[in-house]
């Protein structure tokens, strides 16, 4: 019988390689990298206990409004941008003004879900006085906001909180905002420890706040909020 040794030549070429050389899929093939070596996508960084604070994790609030007894504008203030356009802010300012024109917020505060919002209210004579916060923040801290802002309002103004003294002190009002929040982040909730620094006088002064003439408040607190404005 006439052998093919052409095809023979072949098998036998091919069975020497397949056993000289190791399988491709193991020879090619490398163990997995554990996880977390240098190899794999690097695990997050862990905290940094040194690191500042996340902003985030701060009390903060959304804005602080003064409306009068219409719902009218006396003093705003905006610390976010939920609201982007001044159309958008007044509406916000009305629509809370009718959901709470009817609540009895005197004695004290109030808090109602609005819009998807927190907002901690309570009203002074003619004059209402809101702290509007995110879904998540803490009613207390809003209601501490709202207290020392209409305490030290109340103090600057010698408890005289209306419309007409509001709008006759208006940089007082505005110097309070500033200093119970700075770009939504809660600074401080005392009011007297806030009226102290809108006069311009700190605790260790020569004298109080309480002790001062009204015409050497009001000339002094102006005076601060001019410089404000200049910076």
């Amino acid at each position: 019988m006439k052998k093919n040794y052409s095809t023979l030549s072949s098998l036998s070429l091919l069975i020497f390689v397949l056993v000289a050389l190791p399988p491709p899929a193991l020879a090619q093939q490398q163990p997995a990298a554990p996880s977390g070596t240098p190899s794999s996508i690097p695990p997050p960084a862990p905290a940094n206990p040194s690191s500042p604070l996340d902003m985030g994790s701060c009390p903060s609030v959304k804005n602080i409004l003064v409306l009068d007894a219409e719902g009218k504008r006396v003093a705003v203030k905006y610390y976010a941008d939920d609201w982007p356009s001044a159309a958008s802010k007044l509406a916000f300012e009305k629509s809370l003004f009718v959901k709470t024109q009817k609540t009895s917020a005197r004695a004290e505060a109030d808090v109602v879900m609005f819009d998807g919002y927190i907002i901690v209210y309570k009203f002074i004579q003619d004059l209402h006085f809101f702290v509007t916060g995110g879904d998540e923040e803490n009613e207390l801290i809003l209601a501490s906001v709202l207290q020392g802002f209409s305490d030290a309002v109340g103090v600057l103004l010698r408890n005289n909180v209306d419309k007409r003294t509001a709008l006759e002190n208006l940089d007082l009002i505005f110097l309070c905002l500033d200093e119970v929040v700075d770009g939504g982040i809660v600074l401080e909730t005392d009011g007297n420890v806030i009226a102290e620094k809108v006069s311009g006088h700190g605790l260790e002064g020569a004298g109080s706040f309480t002790e001062q003439t009204i015409s050497q408040a009001l000339a002094t607190a102006r005076e601060h909020f001019a410089r404000s404005l200049l910076k």
